[in-house]
């Protein structure tokens, strides 16, 4: 089965999505994130995704922030919405800066780009877990 990650923010939403394996994780797309459930549901469909690996947007120090109490919210509401799948955590410390390290954006496109390896990266954290 695969597993879908996403990077939330407060405009817009990274996603990556895994092999059907779940050995490797590839940027998908970034979609606004007030349109993310509606990009979801046909999403997971075709895709027959049972897993959705959430950003957990912890500081430094490990603790929780403004954008953290934001994600466990929408975390709640994509439960709520999409009863049938499984929504996980994964630590996303460095996941922009690392997205942003591989290609410098400079225009629209390349920045929504950034989005989407993040979520790669956090995707790639996750596999990495689970096969331990």
């Amino acid at each position: 089965m695969k597993i879908l990650a996403l990077d939330i923010g407060d405009q817009w939403t990274g996603v990556a999505i895994s092999d059907a394996l779940g050995m490797l994780a590839r940027p998908y797309t970034s979609v606004e994130t007030e349109k993310l459930p509606a990009f979801l549901g046909p999403l997971c469909t075709q895709e027959k995704i049972q897993t959705v690996v959430l950003g957990y947007p912890i500081t430094m120090r490990g603790t929780v922030s403004e954008q953290t109490k934001k994600v466990e919210l929408y975390k709640e509401k994509l439960e709520t919405e999409f009863p049938h799948l499984t929504f996980v955590f994964q630590d996303e410390r460095l996941s922009s800066k690392q997205a942003t390290g591989l290609k410098k954006a400079f225009t629209k496109k390349e920045k929504l780009g950034t989005h989407a390896r993040a979520a790669a990266f956090i995707l790639t954290c996750y596999l990495e877990r689970s096969r331990k």
